[in-house]
């Protein structure tokens, strides 16, 4: 009887176990689903694009050898990834590469935390770092509220290699100044020293880089010139929330550089465990260094931001003014920042002196309204089971009791309504199928509007998570 590819590919794992030991093949290997064996190529549906270049890079030589020793010596070997998880209509195919020796050591050695090879022409090639040189230490105003994350920084800045505060996870309100505080750190190591490699990059820019790698099959080649870097500061971080294939990206990035003593900085909107759809082993590393809040400021440094930006632009604010602003700002630096020009540009428009009158009129325009208070997964099953009065463990139990079938379902409702959770990620956190959550969602939507209790409930949990 004919041998099945399944079962040489079960001989091409116990041969890999063999030398690589059983616990890094069941973590790298076990994961691996043979589904078809055509025109002698294999193809294996693997998790994630970080699974094939691990494939491809770390484990070439023994998997190919593995492979040639079970198949035969024209054995080539293809991927099938999902590139949205659990929607089979976002699958697509990726060729395994034919690497030769010298590309595979490279390869190996980025992946393994050991200095990336890199030719003479990338080691001695200036890159942008993306910093912006009015944003220093100098032009940040310090006071008794950010002084504890103000200080931090500028020990990361002024002792380079050292450990202790890495990674720096940063995180606060929109506004507050975040930015500014790690991109003065950026500014600090490259004046101490001008041939450090300092990148500055938004989540956005990682991810649209990263896209423009996968489209190109360089994600290896994307990994590894992060990893050159002697400083890494990362802004909004929050925004890499379901993105899987970043996040496989990051993940490696972050272990070689941590390792070799390189600082890592993040800043986001919220805390680390606060972070939906991100995995848990990343928020894990967050954890090894120091996580700090930056406050909005207090009315004693909201006055002394206001002198100082007056000053700046040759503003003479009045003791009355800079009260009168101190006290109605929500907190903002940014909006302070809006507050004296608008005052400057309003003045020098109606060639007028800058009175109180003045002020208030540009505030009128200027003073946001207060933010949104930011609701996460966890706390919407928390205040839905307070609610119905339920244990929180029973919400993902496989009961279906009346009671904690409905509040599941709004559970799914709000998850839906009020984050940026898609539906098979709210059914991966309740333990549900993506059709169930879909189910449970167009059950509220259908009920909600004609059922005054089912309203009524929606509402006051709703508003109790917005309060």
């Amino acid at each position: 009887m004919k041998e099945d590819y399944k079962e040489k590919w079960d001989k091409v794992v116990a041969i890999i176990t063999d030398n690589i030991g059983e616990s890094r093949a069941s973590t790298w290997f076990g994961v691996a689903v043979p589904i078809s064996f055509k025109e002698n190529r294999l193809l294996l549906q693997l998790p994630s694009e970080f699974f094939v270049e691990r494939y491809d890079h770390e484990f070439y030589g023994i998997l190919t050898s593995a492979m040639r020793k079970v198949f035969g010596n024209n054995v080539k070997l293809d991927y099938e990834i999902e590139l949205i998880k659990n929607d089979r209509n976002s699958k697509v195919k990726i060729s395994g590469v034919q690497q030769s020796p010298s590309i595979k050591n490279k390869f190996i050695q980025s992946l393994q935390g050991r200095t990336p090879i890199i030719t003479e022409t990338e080691k001695h090639k200036e890159f942008d770092p993306q910093l912006n040189e009015v944003l220093t230490f100098e032009n940040y105003c310090v006071g008794n509220s950010n002084k504890l994350p103000y200080t931090i920084a500028e020990y990361i800045a002024n002792n380079p290699g050292k450990n202790d505060f890495n990674p720096f996870f940063l995180y606060g309100d929109v506004g507050v100044g975040k930015t500014h505080l790690i991109q003065a750190i950026g500014i600090r190591v490259k004046e101490s020293r001008p041939g450090a490699k300092v990148s500055f990059v938004t989540l956005r820019q990682f991810q649209q880089l990263y896209q423009n790698a996968a489209i190109k099959k360089e994600i290896p080649y994307f990994i590894q010139w992060f990893q050159q870097m002697d400083v890494l500061l990362i802004d909004d971080l929050q925004e890499l929330s379901t993105k899987s294939g970043t996040t496989d990206a990051l993940f490696a990035i972050f272990n070689h550089l941590h390792q070799n003593r390189k600082a890592i900085i993040f800043t986001c909107d919220r805390r680390p465990m606060d972070l939906d759809g991100i995995a848990d082993r990343l928020i894990d590393r967050f954890k090894w260094g120091i996580t700090e809040e930056l406050p909005k400021p207090d009315f004693e440094l909201k006055k002394k931001i206001l002198s100082f930006k007056a000053s700046k632009n040759g503003l003479g604010l009045s003791e009355e003014i800079i009260d009168l602003i101190a006290q109605h700002s929500t907190g903002s630096v940014r909006e302070l920042e809006g507050i004296v020009m608008g005052i400057l540009t309003r003045s020098i428009a109606l060639n007028c002196p800058i009175t109180i009158d003045l002020a208030r009129e540009v505030m009128k325009h200027t003073i946001r309204p207060k933010a949104q208070k930011v609701i996460n997964f966890d706390m919407i099953v928390e205040t839905t089971a307070e609610y119905f009065n339920l244990n929180v463990d029973s919400i993902f139990s496989k009961s279906r009791i009346r009671n904690v079938a409905d509040a599941r379902q709004i559970i799914m409702y709000l998850s839906q309504k009020l984050t940026n959770l898609s539906s098979s990620a709210i059914g991966q956190k309740l333990n549900r199928s993506h059709t169930t959550v879909l189910y449970g969602i167009k059950s509220v939507e259908d009920r909600v509007n004609f059922t005054k209790d089912l309203e009524e409930t929606v509402t006051a949990i709703e508003n109790e998570l917005k309060a």
